[in-house]
């Protein structure tokens, strides 16, 4: 026990003379300068970055700052439950406040917020290490590996599971002092920051819970302390995290049951593996042309490697950390580096990561699958996330023991086993005929993996210590990561090519259309607009304007939308407009039901529409590349129908068929057919005036003719919006496959609808 107690004094007093400040403040300004090109304005961060999140950014801000509430959007796919979709930013702690504080975000404040949070993520590694008794130099290596290597980089513009990775570190490093001290407290701070991990509610949100439930399990099994300890810490952090995600998850898991993905089959998960190949940018970020542009780009799932039926882009294949990474790693292996558990579960953890992520290439994945919750997602390639901050706990690890002595590298050993990797690089670039297009990058590489060897050595012989060291590693990391992970095509454009989504942007289409609602407006009206085929970042520009879109940008919707309209997930190219048998062309009643008047294209529209003929649609204009198009016969959005047909929806479904009738006047229900004749009454018997319309409640005055109605609201019907007639309670019906209706009596009358997702969610667990 003495000895125990001397050995813990010695370790504490190194602790206290590892110089962390210094390595916190070197990786806060490494930090600053790595994401310099983004923060100055000059890039911004593209693709799902801008094309989706930016937009959600902006509605939520909108809503929060005009009073209404975000919870519902009317802007995109006819209606969507913002409370209940993973990726509407509102259960983002980072997002949420900064949408509270700032009306109209800026592409460089939703930028800002994606590096703070990696920033975040990269203090709470070096925490974690400061806990482990390891050096500061390798805690700097570590959160640098963390916030600027691997996917952490190059899928930046993944935003929502950039920021499940970001969480992961704080609630590791309070999971590990938790069970370090078995302390209640802190369990219960890990459980409240595991609650915001969780609540990305994406693949690397999954897997991270997964290895955090696994270190946990591995603690319990493998600390001195009684097992009977750990209860406290982690009942503690379970009840708070639960508390916390309750009520949210529960909106997703409902949202989920109606969506059109409840699950991915075995054969659809397997298109998103890591082809083994990517496994060739750890030695040099840019052998496969990843950073240049697409035409040049040869490496997997290009053909050369035989695997074109891989739907992975380019950059989801590139995970290069850093030479010193390698290096550090290399030169640590051993006895010695295992020795410690902690080093073991994260080399396990790797080892999974790596299995899981290659997919369809090792049979692991097939037994993967069968894990609970695996079918909910559709990239195991995914795991190169997780991979990533195992990859940073290693290096840093190993870089500690190199720095304390307690391993011996080998000079021509770590050179031997460098150079090898780069020779089979090359040998795989002579392999496919591409040597000449590989040279310059590995050459490139070479060098960098050359002045980690010189830093290992030198750190192993003590000729750098403290805060040199430091320094060093601070250089070598961040010039090796701007050459390497630095901006290109994947994660860094322009910001003038995203104009469209700002609040005061110029888009002389955007202006087109903002003037066309307005000219065509009516107390009734609440035009629909299309913009289809435009470019990638265009379907979700609706949220930012608050213009109604028909359609959208979101790998997740309402299966009913779906169904009924053969809704995608995008709309960058014309084949990525679907219709479907119920809608099989925009001259149909269901483009009418959406009151769709304005149609937007990069293309003429007969290449989108297959079915379309002359005089379907009205051309009004071209403005550069994009056609714009109206729809003259689109219905109001709201009305009041005075005859009720009976119908089976889903077989209307089935078969595509509408049935005769002037949708007008008519309204299709799945309840018994009733009619009162408009005949010999005024034009405005039966009518609808919006007298307000906001995000989630809606008031419409209503008049019947003799014997009553229905007012047919066409907004997607969904199960958490009740409504009222003259502050009475009536039901909301399913009305023309997809839209919503209310009975009116005859007479003048107030109907409100009003969106309210707690009520909903709880009748609909209590099957009411």
């Amino acid at each position: 026990m003495a000895q125990e107690i001397e050995n813990d004094t010695v370790d504490r007093r190194a602790l206290d003379h590892e110089p962390y400040a210094i390595a916190a403040g070197l990786f806060v300004l490494c930090g600053l300068m790595l994401a310099f090109p983004w923060l100055s304005g000059r890039v911004t961060i593209p693709w799902d970055s801008k094309a989706h999140f930016l937009p959600q950014f902006a509605f939520l801000a909108h809503a929060l700052h005009s009073g209404q509430s975000p919870f519902w959007t009317p802007n995109v796919f006819a209606g969507m439950p913002q409370i209940a979709d993973p990726q509407s930013l509102i259960f983002s702690p980072f997002f949420l406040v900064a949408a509270a504080l700032v009306p109209e975000p800026s592409f460089v404040l939703e930028d800002a917020i994606v590096f703070a949070m990696l920033g975040m993520g990269g203090l709470a590694l070096m925490a974690y290490f400061r806990d482990r008794g390891w050096s500061a130099a390798g805690a700097l290596l570590a959160a640098l590996v963390f916030a600027f290597g691997g996917s952490a980089a190059w899928r930046i513009q993944h935003t929502g599971q950039v920021m499940s990775l970001s969480w992961f570190p704080v609630t590791l490093w309070l999971l590990a002092r938790a069970l370090d001290r078995r302390s209640a407290g802190y369990g219960a701070a890990a459980g409240a920051v595991a609650a915001f991990l969780v609540l990305g509610r994406d693949q690397v949100a999954y897997l991270s819970v997964l290895l955090l439930a696994a270190y946990a399990l591995y603690r319990v099994a493998t600390d001195e302390e009684p097992i009977l300890s750990a209860l406290a810490p982690l009942l503690a952090g379970a009840a708070v995290g639960s508390a916390i995600i309750a009520a949210p998850l529960a909106f997703t898991l409902e949202l989920a049951a109606n969506s059109n993905r409840p699950e991915i089959d075995l054969e659809g998960a397997h298109k998103g593996s890591l082809p083994p190949g990517s496994f060739l940018t750890l030695i040099s970020a840019n052998i496969f042309g990843s950073d240049g542009p697409l035409k040049d780009f040869w490496g997997p799932p290009a053909a050369v490697f035989g695997t074109t039926d891989i739907f992975l882009a380019r950059n989801m294949t590139d995970i290069y950390s850093g030479e010193l990474t390698l290096a550090a790693i290399i030169a640590a292996l051993g006895a010695r580096f295992f020795a410690d558990r902690e080093a073991r579960f994260f080399s396990g953890a790797a080892i999974f990561f790596a299995l899981y992520a290659l997919g369809r290439f090792t049979p692991a994945f097939q037994l993967f699958y069968h894990i609970p919750g695996v079918d909910l997602w559709r990239r195991p390639a995914d795991a190169t996330f997780p991979f990533g901050v195992t990859l940073a706990i290693l290096a840093g690890y190993g870089f500690n023991l190199i720095e304390r002595g307690e391993v011996k590298p080998r000079a021509l050993r770590l050179m031997g086993a460098m150079l090898a990797l780069f020779a089979f690089a090359v040998a795989v670039a002579i392999a496919k005929d591409h040597l000449a297009q590989a040279i310059e990058p590995l050459a490139i590489s070479a060098l960098f993996a050359l002045l980690a060897i010189m830093l290992v050595l030198a750190t192993a012989t003590g000729k750098l210590r403290g805060g040199a060291l430091l320094g060093v590693v601070a250089a070598l990391m961040t010039v090796d990561l701007a050459v390497g992970n630095g901006p290109n095509e994947s994660t860094a454009l322009p910001p003038a090519q995203f104009d469209v989504l700002r609040a005061d942007s110029k888009d002389p289409v955007m202006a087109f259309l903002r003037e066309k609602l307005k000219e065509n407006a009516a107390p009734d009206r609440r035009d629909r607009i299309e913009l289809a085929a435009i470019d990638f970042h265009w379907p979700n520009a609706t949220l930012v304007h608050g213009l109604d879109h028909d359609l959208g940008y979101n790998p997740i919707r309402l299966k009913i939308l779906e169904d009924a309209t053969g809704a995608g997930d995008h709309l960058a190219l014309p084949e990525q407009r679907e219709f479907s048998k119920l809608y099989p062309a925009y001259r149909s009643p269901m483009s009418d039901m959406l009151g769709l008047r304005f149609i937007a294209t990069g293309a003429p529209v007969e290449q989108i529409d297959e079915h379309y003929k002359p005089g379907d649609l009205v051309e009004l204009t071209q403005i550069g590349k994009v056609h714009i198009y109206e729809n003259k016969t689109a219905l109001p959005r709201a009305q009041v129908a005075t005859c009720a047909m009976h119908v089976d929806f889903r077989q209307m479904l089935e078969s595509g068929e509408w049935p005769e009738a002037d949708y007008r006047e008519t309204v299709l229900l799945e309840e018994p057919p009733l009619c009162h004749s408009r005949k010999d009454m005024p034009p405005d018997a039966a009518r609808a005036r919006i007298v307000s319309y906001g995000n989630a409640d809606v008031t419409i005055e209503t008049h019947a003719p003799p014997g009553g109605g229905w007012l047919v609201l066409n907004d997607v019907w969904h199960p958490w919006w009740f409504a009222t007639l003259d502050g009475e309670e009536a039901p909301i019906l399913r009305a023309n496959v997809m839209f919503r209706a209310v009975a009116i009596p005859e007479g003048q009358h107030e109907v409100r609808f009003a969106f309210q997702p707690i009520r909903g969610l709880l009748r609909e667990i209590a099957g009411n």
